[in-house]
């Protein structure tokens, strides 16, 4: 605490406070500079984020084949059979009788196991294997493999002093190709196989007191159930397949219904079946492009892009409020919040006015948005042969418009064209799809503003901005060690001032004493 003014009688403590005010103006005008550049870094940032999140959102829709190869399927029959395409490029029609679905193999347990019976799940919960009289370390399950044949067999290894039923048919779903349950009301264990076709379940074990024998699945043929194959005919072509889904040329059909019974089939030569087709019925299908798939995700590019471009441009063209710098915490204590908010919206405008770089990615962006790609029929193609074109009006600053009856034409036409259009890759980024120019453009657009701006995370000395406000940070630390130091000298120069005073007038008070006294 400092007490100051006795002897001049001067508010030393405010003058200083003005002196320090006025020496502390140049320090508010670099955090000031300091303050604005933050606010750029950030927009910097803010921008690039967009371009990241367009580019990927680009990347997942016109720039996938499948968005262009997308088909939709009408079957005559949906209640019978389904048909859907997965990854398949071409056209695909024809008919289909399903003479039999494909079901699975199963195998139950062919007595009680009483001890459970009467006691329930919580036993089935707790007895071990041992206590059921199982002394065998392993079983294993044979059951029809992804393809419908038997396959080699599953070990499933367990600790019958420490494992339960219920562990081991556990272990069993879960290693296994069959799912298992216990019935506690009946004391029946069944087994159903994960996959169709005409393979049986079988359930062997080593010992004498093996799993199978005590859980009595050891099938004898009485207690098991074999699945068969589903039976169809496609196009002509009698097939058999384990499961009734599966896939051919890449459509995934999906067999809900038999329309052509077995009694419905007549042999036309020795182990040769032709379905009676004026017995069974046939279900008839075919595929078309899914025109609206398409149409939506070049109506969202579309979108996407005018939306960018409005707001770069709108960025860009913000207007410089060159009287309205950032303002200090001193400058903040005299105002209200909403006029805080008001002076700092003006502040803030312009901070990217005239970027060169954003300024560069634009016109680069409207050259692409006019330009043709040379397709794989060597014809080239523009965005305007598909129903979409920039706008004339100058303030809208190269928006594209799509007329879509034009575009579903295209697309119903050559969904292939449409494709290249956007998404054609070449080593020359100048001969790639528009979508593949302007991610292009895009990504390089975000390296640069990177190594300006950063991102997240990123230490001050890896980008521009970042070294710039780390010297501002040690040009701020510097001139406040010589504001301290200017304050410290002020307040020496002053207590100065008061002693050599009050000495004076301590003299004084003699000389007159003295003259008094006399």
């Amino acid at each position: 605490m400092r007490v100051s003014g006795l002897a001049t009688g001067m508010d030393t403590e405010t003058i200083i406070k003005d002196l320090m005010n006025a020496n502390r103006i140049p320090l508010d005008k670099i955090t000031q500079k300091k303050q604005y550049m933050q606010w750029v870094l950030d927009d910097y940032r803010s921008i690039n984020r967009n371009l990241k999140a367009t580019s990927d959102k680009v990347f997942d829709t016109v720039m996938r084949e499948s968005t262009f190869m997308a088909k939709s399927v009408s079957v005559s029959d949906s209640d019978a059979v389904g048909i859907k395409n997965v990854n398949s490029t071409s056209e695909f029609a024809g008919s289909i009788q399903v003479h039999k679905l494909a079901t699975q193999s199963t195998l139950q347990s062919s007595g009680k196991i009483v001890k459970f019976v009467d006691n329930g799940d919580v036993e089935f919960e707790k007895t071990t294997l041992s206590e059921l009289g199982i002394n065998g370390t392993k079983i294993t399950i044979h059951a029809p493999d992804s393809n419908g044949v038997d396959d080699k067999g599953v070990e499933v290894e367990f600790d019958p002093d420490t494992e339960t039923l219920k562990s081991l048919l556990d272990k069993i779903n879960k290693k296994t190709g069959v799912n298992a349950f216990f019935d506690s009301k009946t004391g029946i264990i069944a087994l159903s196989a994960k996959n169709g076709g005409s393979s049986e379940i079988k359930v062997t074990s080593e010992g004498t007191d093996n799993a199978a024998s005590i859980l009595k699945l050891d099938s004898n043929g009485l207690n098991s159930k074999v699945g068969n194959d589903a039976d169809v005919t496609l196009n002509g072509l009698r097939i058999t397949r384990s499961s009734n889904t599966f896939q051919i040329n890449g459509f995934e059909i999906n067999l809900k219904q038999v329309t052509a019974p077995l009694d419905e089939i007549t042999a036309v030569g020795p182990g040769i079946e032709k379905a009676v087709l004026d017995g069974g019925k046939t279900i008839t299908f075919s595929s078309s492009p899914d025109t609206d798939k398409v149409v939506d995700a070049v109506t969202q590019f579309v979108n996407d892009y005018n939306k960018m471009i409005e707001e770069l441009n709108a960025k860009i063209r913000e207007p410089k409020h060159r009287s309205f710098q950032p303002l200090s915490d001193a400058e903040k204590k005299d105002m209200k919040e909403n006029e805080i908010k008001l002076w700092e919206e003006k502040a803030m405008s312009g901070t990217l006015r005239n970027d060169p770089e954003i300024t560069n990615m634009l016109t680069k962006l409207r050259t692409i948005m006019s330009s043709s790609v040379m397709g794989s029929d060597d014809k080239k193609i523009t965005l305007k042969d598909l129903g979409i074109t920039a706008s004339n009006s100058y303030t809208e600053n190269g928006k594209l418009t799509i007329d879509e009856t034009k575009l579903r034409a295209a697309i119903a036409e050559n969904p292939n064209k449409v494709y290249e259009m956007f998404a054609k890759q070449d080593g020359d980024i100048s001969k790639r799809g528009i979508a593949a120019q302007f991610r292009a453009v895009i990504d390089d657009s975000q390296k640069v503003i990177s190594a300006k701006a950063g991102s997240v995370g990123d230490v001050n000395d890896k980008f521009a901005l970042g070294r710039n406000l780390k010297d501002m940070d040690k040009q701020i630390e510097r001139f406040e060690e010589r504001l301290t130091m200017t304050e410290s000298r002020l307040w020496k120069q002053f207590n100065a001032m008061e002693s050599a005073i009050q000495r004076l007038n301590a003299q004084s008070a003699s000389i007159m004493s003295s003259f008094g006294g006399a």
